[in-house]
């Protein structure tokens, strides 16, 4: 995906740390409740590190990614937390934290393997009593196709503005693409982009038989929909 390597660079000119406080709020409110005192909280799939731009005040964070590109464009925003490169489905850090977060990075675990290898991933590193908050982009049942645009200007003379289109779901299929349409505008003038995501859509049944499969005890609580749209959240406690 070239967003996240080759144009990771403009990653924060499509969707700015900015966009992301009131959402980062009820993610930490949710860790919070669930968890009165948490310190530590580890996020896989971290991308350009927004949501933990807001949520490191609260928490001391660590934030891994698969991708060194959008790790570095997080390092560059949040100097302040440990950056660790990392597969969600293998990563092993030996380490056990009060909360494990995942946001939408998580719609790119594509089967239901995978999705079980990165739950027992989020399993082994929430300390008993601990939880792990993942919040997919929908579930199967509130899956719409549709289409959003947007884009910001950049203080260094660059702007980007993007369409992205999601497709719908062909008869049988458990995934989807969203393509990008993306113009980008430098000194050397504006220039269109093109890159294409796939995406997994599971349902609410299978989401939960595969994190109690884990060991966790799986919540669902609330999001305020006016923040969230159709994103839903799995709190998955470990017993302890």
């Amino acid at each position: 995906m070239r967003l996240y390597s080759e144009l990771a660079p403009w990653f924060h000119l499509l969707t700015h740390p900015k966009d992301y406080a009131e959402e980062a709020a009820d993610y930490t409110r949710l860790i919070q409740e669930a968890v009165p005192g948490a310190a530590t909280l580890l996020e896989l799939g971290s991308g350009g590190g927004n949501n933990a731009s807001h949520m490191k005040r609260h928490f001391t964070c660590t934030l891994t990614d698969l991708s060194p590109d959008m790790l570095a464009i997080s390092r560059g925003l949040n100097p302040d937390c440990d950056h660790i490169q990392g597969d969600m489905r293998t990563l092993r850090l030996g380490r056990e934290f009060d909360a494990v977060f995942i946001h939408d990075a998580i719609d790119y675990i594509l089967t239901l393997e995978d999705l079980a290898r990165t739950a027992a991933t989020a399993f082994v590193h929430t300390r008993p009593g601990g939880i792990a908050l993942l919040v997919p982009d929908c579930t199967r049942e509130t899956f719409a196709p549709g289409a959003d645009h947007g884009g910001h200007d950049g203080d260094d003379g660059r702007a980007l503005r993007y369409l992205d289109w999601t497709l719908d779901l062909e008869p049988g299929a458990t995934t989807t693409e969203m393509h990008f349409a993306i113009l980008v505008k430098d000194s050397e003038g504006v220039r269109i982009e093109h890159d294409v995501h796939t995406f997994a859509v599971f349902t609410r049944a299978e989401w939960v038989s595969v994190l109690e499969g884990a060991g966790f005890a799986v919540e669902s609580p609330v999001l305020d929909p006016e923040v969230h749209e159709e994103q839903v959240a799995f709190l998955c406690r470990r017993p302890g």
